[in-house]
């Protein structure tokens, strides 16, 4: 297909052409006369796997009686927020990841969906709904076993038994493993002492913990026969049913946050309080009478990762409400900036939309393809999620890949999430500081996304110790010829790819249009190319460059690790980048409309060298592109930014977003009447002859 940005040689017809003046891009695509998207089939893909059960969802949060109320007390905030919880109750919500013996539905990867959509309504709902069902029910049923569920599960469904979620202290926040809260067992009552012997001990941030909870499942250290026993999870009672601390049991108001105020955080501390045998959740590992402990998993560490892998759809939900939450930040900023002008052309004629601009453009267009492309990065998570957790692909490599996915795949949703509101904000302006444009408050609410269930950077290195076992296994059992091959493959600089990956970078084929060369040597081959080599080197420079830690005194090999933290880290955001573009690609190549896929190739494109650019140090460092081939990186951006301008509002209006979830004035339509009323003023005050002569029109005189 021709190019857009150089298609010079057909008059502009479309309407917003000033007579005389230069043509401008299409304001949309039906004025563009070009490939077009079926907005409805591309709400279908991005919605993904379980559709039915989001659309399910976004119906129901169509009532008002969801929605955030701006302004709200912190307190009114969360007695709204409870009452909404027993809406979800009253409409089956809570039910679809439960056993069905339980009234549940048995089916997990509908239960994230659906959970993910009511950050549409108010992030606090969602969270707070999570920390009831997604964290204190799922450790019961995750880490419990059926003893547990007869006796708890149904009055968690029925949110009789409202909970906390309490592995978070002061103290330790992504570093489990080492909370400071004792679970001593005693064989002469046969009960469990649970205590937090000192401050930094307290259990933290706990949605639930403030008011409402009666129960929670406690995160400790089981120590029985003078053996600690590492980690484990106990059922402890919190209130009475006045909603007083039982004997033994205190705490605190977390107060005011930074957002989120419609859940109720707390701290909780135990001193000495007895708890049961039997509320030692002991699905991985048990305590029998007499204080002998037993697992069926030897390995301490094992046995500590696979209970924690039981928990991660917290961080599976968090990738997705992100995504929504963007989505929405995104209809918002698109819609408002297709309506609201700014600034004429200087020759008297009409004031310029917003999205006509090359910048405007340029900070709103690539944050739609990379939603676009966490969308579907997504599915495939949560395909993955629900493959793990429905027991048909149960196994412990499924289970590491999926811990692995998310935890690639949440820190970039949730950075950018953060990242592409701000922007969003920004592009309107004074507007999106209003709070009720949802902007501003949607910001604070999704700031806490990036550091719970696992700071993004912590979660980030743990993907790069998966890379760089995966690489050691490349070279397990290799012999001597196989490692000095690969060692002159490292030193002339040809880790994975050899040399057609470095000519491609240094030398741009001559067709006799630079735009051109640079459009075929660009495509979706030549990016997959660029970012997978780019991990691929990372990790191999990592791993050469640790090889030395294996001979090394633990410290030794610890401040060796240390000094290249942050190359890991940033090997493992790379490696979420190429997963979110491979699964991009995998779904343009599923569309069978060729209009939708053109477009969306574009979108993809611009989506890839996004990510290009944004790295465009490292390949010219490490000498994957050249300075030619990198200039023109930018400016093919600048050309896919043309082509996909007129598409820009089916493409978030296929967000399928309802006005009862934007919820924006900027957004309604609001904007086009008061500029559709000042063009008709001005026309009737021209028409009439007694608009008044400028200052400027005198002096031409």
């Amino acid at each position: 297909m021709a190019d857009a940005a150089v298609r010079t040689s057909r008059p502009a017809t479309n309407r917003r052409t000033p007579a005389g003046g230069a043509p401008r891009a299409p304001h949309s695509a039906a004025e563009a006369a070009e490939a077009r998207i079926d907005i409805a089939a591309v709400e279908n893909m991005l919605l993904g796997t379980w559709a039915d059960t989001r659309r399910e969802t976004r119906e129901a949060i169509k009532d008002s009686a969801f929605w955030q109320v701006t302004g709200q007390t912190k307190e009114e905030h969360r007695e709204r927020v409870l009452t909404q919880l027993h809406m979800l109750v009253d409409i089956d919500g809570s039910r679809r990841a439960f056993p069905a013996e339980y009234g549940g539905q048995d089916n997990n990867g509908a239960n994230i969906a659906g959970f993910e959509e009511l950050v549409l309504a108010d992030p606090s709902l969602q969270i707070k709904s999570g920390v009831q069902w997604g964290l204190f029910g799922s450790a019961i049923y995750q880490l419990g076993t059926k003893t547990h569920w007869d006796r708890w599960l149904p009055a968690v469904i029925s949110l009789e038994l409202p909970g906390a979620f309490a592995m978070t202290e002061t103290g330790h926040g992504s570093d489990v493993a080492a909370i400071g809260t004792t679970a001593t067992y005693d064989p002469d009552t046969e009960e469990f002492v649970i205590n937090t012997p000192f401050r930094g001990a307290w259990k933290d941030y706990l949605g639930n913990a403030a008011l409402h909870g009666k129960a929670a499942t406690v995160f400790a250290q089981l120590i029985t026969g003078g053996v600690n026993y590492g980690v484990h999870c106990f059922f402890v009672p919190l209130r009475d049913d006045e909603g007083a601390f039982l004997p033994g049991i205190g705490g605190e108001d977390d107060g005011v946050k930074g957002g989120l105020n419609g859940i109720d955080n707390g701290r909780l501390h135990f001193d000495h309080v007895r708890v049961p045998r039997e509320n030692l959740l002991n699905r991985y590992g048990d305590v029998a009478p007499d204080g002998s402990y037993s697992s069926d998993i030897a390995s301490p560490g094992r046995r500590f990762f696979t209970m924690l892998g039981a928990l991660v759809q917290g961080r599976v939900s968090l990738d997705g409400a992100a995504t929504t939450a963007s989505a929405l930040a995104l209809k918002i900023a698109v819609t408002y900036g297709n309506q609201r002008r700014q600034f004429d052309s200087g020759s008297g004629t009409d004031e310029v939309t917003l999205l006509d601009y090359g910048k405007h453009q340029r900070r709103l267009l690539p944050l739609i393809a990379q939603n676009y492309a966490q969308f579907f990065a997504h599915d495939e998570l949560l395909t993955t999620f629900d493959g793990v957790f429905s027991g048909r692909n149960d196994t412990p490599d499924e289970r590491e890949n999926l811990e692995t996915l998310a935890a690639a795949l949440k820190p970039l949703s949730t950075w950018n999430a953060l990242n592409t509101i701000q922007e969003a904000r920004e592009a309107c302006g004074g507007q999106g500081f209003l709070a009720e444009n949802r902007l501003v408050g949607l910001h604070h609410d999704l700031d806490v996304y990036v550091t719970f269930e696992g700071d993004n950077n912590v979660l980030l290195q743990l993907v790069g110790k998966r890379l760089l076992a995966d690489y050691a296994r490349q070279f397990k059992g290799a012999d001597a010829a196989a490692l000095a091959k690969f060692a002159v493959g490292q030193t002339a600089g040809k880790v994975f790819h050899g040399a057609g990956l470095r000519q491609l970078g240094q030398a741009v084929a001559d067709f006799g249009s630079t735009a051109r060369s640079v459009e075929l040597g660009l495509r979706a081959e030549q990016q997959h190319e660029l970012l997978a080599g780019r991990v691929e080197q990372m990790v191999a420079d990592l791993a050469t460059a640790l090889r030395p830690a294996s001979k090394l005194a633990p410290a030794e090999a610890a401040d060796l690790f240390n000094q290249h933290q942050a190359e890991l880290i940033e090997a493992a955001r790379a490696h979420g980048e190429l997963l979110q573009w491979e699964a991009f690609s995998d779904g343009v190549k599923a569309i069978q409309d060729e209009g939708t896929r053109q477009v969306l190739t574009w979108l993809r494109d611009l989506f890839g060298l996004h990510l290009i650019e944004k790295h465009l140090a490292w390949y010219l460092i490490n000498g994957r592109l050249s300075a030619q081939r990198a200039a023109s990186v930018s400016r093919y951006i600048g050309r896919l930014c043309t082509r996909l301008r007129p598409h820009a509002q089916d493409l978030v209006d296929a967000y399928g977003l309802a006005p009862e979830h934007v919820r924006a004035p900027i957004a309604s339509g609001a904007e086009q009447e008061r500029q559709d009323e000042a063009r008709e003023h001005y026309a009737r005050l021209k028409a009439s002859g007694d608009a008044p002569t400028s200052e400027k029109a005198l002096q031409k005189k």
